[in-house]
């Protein structure tokens, strides 16, 4: 075995070889001569260019940075440990297991690919919006327009001057403003348990920081002292062209990770599954499928 035969390239290309379609929840296609994912394929997932694929593969690139390596390992579905060994390859330092982790495992990847044409994204333990499916940009605008450290939760409920947030394109108002108080208190609660787990994360703590100076509402509810999970409540979104949505809104958490599935419904059969149907069909946009930025 040369060296060649371990490098970045060859590493990248035998991982993408591996993978079918169906498994990264894309179509299978025209006949294809190989059972992987073409580069073109991978370029999408990991939200690169295919030029850059292609030089990472041959040799030519072989310092991708961190935010790069994060979206191909996740674009790749590599575990924890092939994760790591990306990183090494790359010269980078492995992520620490004390930070928060945007690294989505392969098993949560499957079970995305397999919720099919419901809106569904994956947050982070500091409410970072990590992943969306083509649904989820549908119904609430493409989230890659913004900038990925405003894709924050906590900064689009507590928004400060300088990190306004922003995860939807147009509003999204709970059904009454008990559930807004309730989801508020639960976010700062959530966040709050997020502080203690990972104490030394620059990310999280920079995000208290300025939101406890930049908005007095979070500054009230985070000296409350709640701890505890987020739960959410019925919603409804203001569609321009569709019109009003009513939608379900269900957080699943992964204890090990402090991953957030958030998952949106509509009551079967009713008209807004009608209209979430419609935006499906008529406002899907390229969402970064299973990327993001570490």
């Amino acid at each position: 075995m040369t060296a060649d035969e371990t490098s970045l390239g060859a590493t990248i290309r035998l991982w993408r070889d591996r993978l079918s379609p169906a498994t990264v929840g894309l179509p299978a296609g025209r006949v294809r001569r190989a059972t992987g994912l073409r580069r073109e394929e991978l370029a999408d997932l990991a939200g690169v260019s295919v030029d850059y694929v292609v030089r990472l593969e041959q040799g030519r690139a072989t310092t991708p940075s961190a935010q790069v390596a994060a979206a191909l390992a996740r674009a790749l579905q590599l575990s924890c440990a092939e994760r790591d060994h990306l990183y090494r390859l790359a010269g980078l330092q492995p992520p620490r297991d004390d930070l928060i982790s945007d690294h989505i495992p392969p098993g949560m990847q499957r079970v995305l690919t397999r919720l099919g044409d419901r809106p569904v994204a994956v947050f982070a333990a500091d409410w970072r919006l990590l992943w969306w499916n083509r649904v989820w940009a549908a119904l609430l605008g493409d989230p890659s327009l913004t900038a990925p450290e405003q894709r924050n939760l906590v900064r689009v409920r507590f928004p400060v001057a300088s990190h306004p947030g922003r995860i939807a394109a147009w509003p999204v108002v709970a059904e009454n403003a008990e559930n807004d108080d309730a989801s508020d208190l639960a976010i700062a609660a959530d966040l709050r348990r997020a502080a203690a787990r990972y104490p030394e994360d620059p990310r999280l703590r920079e995000l208290i920081r300025q939101t406890l100076d930049g908005n007095p509402r979070f500054a009230d509810l985070w000296h409350s002292g709640a701890v505890g999970g987020h739960a959410e409540y019925r919603k409804t979104i203001h569609h321009p062209t569709i019109g009003e949505i009513v939608v379900d809104c269900d957080v699943l958490a992964d204890s090990d990770t402090d991953l957030k599935i958030v998952i949106y419904t509509t009551v079967p059969g009713s008209e807004d599954e009608t209209k979430v149907d419609l935006a499906r069909v008529a406002g899907v946009t390229a969402a970064p499928p299973l990327t993001g930025t570490e």
